[in-house]
């Protein structure tokens, strides 16, 4: 059997505030594809995280910004993340790992997540070398002070950025 022709997974869900949606998020849903069938971007509204962008916001934008992307679906989710896992009967969490320091974090909710269904697989990725650092909280502090992100997050979101941190 050839790695093409290995049966994919039918439905993965890709949780995130995406507060906002960087070019690491895109790079780690093209790597979901090729382990899914279908991956679900799934945007938790975070109000305690204070967001920079309001939920319908970063709708819009990652819908824009995957619209090229055959089997991407967009979607704003509420509650425990396994009852939405569980309803878009999908088989499991995909979530990025950028270095170390995400590891606990992130074991420690795919634990409790197992805990909570344990039929449901929390699926690590690395993304590419080049968006290793990144984060949403890099790319809004430096956009905040003016610095040039453009490369970084998709064409949208570059634009949202400039209007959202324009200087009156």
């Amino acid at each position: 059997m050839t790695v093409n022709s290995r049966k994919k997974i039918k439905r993965g869900v890709y949780p995130g505030t995406f507060d906002p949606i960087t070019n690491g998020h895109i790079d780690l849903i093209k790597r979901s594809l090729v382990l899914f069938e279908e991956v679900i971007v799934a945007i938790a509204p975070s109000p305690h995280k204070h967001p920079l962008f309001d939920v319908n916001e970063r709708l819009e934008m990652i819908r824009d910004s995957v619209a090229t992307l055959k089997c991407v679906d967009v979607e704003v989710f509420d509650g425990l993340l396994v009852d939405y896992v569980r309803k878009k009967k999908a088989a499991s969490v995909i979530r990025g790992l950028r270095a170390v320091s995400d590891f606990e974090y992130e074991l420690q909710m795919a634990l409790m997540n197992r805990k909570l269904d344990p039929r449901i697989e929390t699926v690590f990725l690395m993304p590419s070398e080049e968006y290793s650092y990144l984060t949403s909280s890099i790319i809004k502090a430096v956009s905040g002070h003016g610095g040039d992100v453009r490369d970084l997050v998709p064409p949208v979101v570059w634009k949202s950025l400039q209007k959202r941190f324009q200087k009156t």
